[in-house]
């Protein structure tokens, strides 16, 4: 088990798969922090339903070191069918968008570096 004051390092040695899931991060917590499964489980639910709350009520959300959910509103503009070429009106929406922190970006430059090496 980790120390209180020393930061959180999850080894991810373990992955089956290319992308990393909620099942697996839940899995991650059992393993190297001493969870229970169900424990594990409902906290990374909530951890994921606060963000989609938050992100669902207009607030962006922001994660120290990692990055920036942001809402952007985007205008009705014309859209095309691009199989017939037929005007379609495209709605009014909000999407989500992410930017990465430049402590992440230049993690992933380090890796990428290291990778070649």
């Amino acid at each position: 088990m980790n120390r209180p004051d020393a930061p959180l390092e999850l080894a991810l040695d373990s992955l089956e798969t290319p992308a990393l899931t909620k099942a697996q991060l839940a899995d991650l917590l059992f393993e190297q922090i001493g969870l229970n499964k169900r424990e594990s489980k409902e906290m990374v639910d909530a951890f994921f339903d606060l963000i989609a709350q938050r992100l669902a009520e207009g607030e962006d959300v922001k994660l120290s070191g990692f990055g920036n959910f942001q809402i952007r509103a985007k205008a009705p503009r014309p859209g095309r069918n691009p199989r017939t070429g037929e005007l379609i009106p495209i709605q009014a929406r909000r999407v989500v968008t992410f930017h990465a922190s430049s402590k992440l970006k230049e993690q992933i430059q380090q890796e990428l570096a290291v990778g070649k090496a």
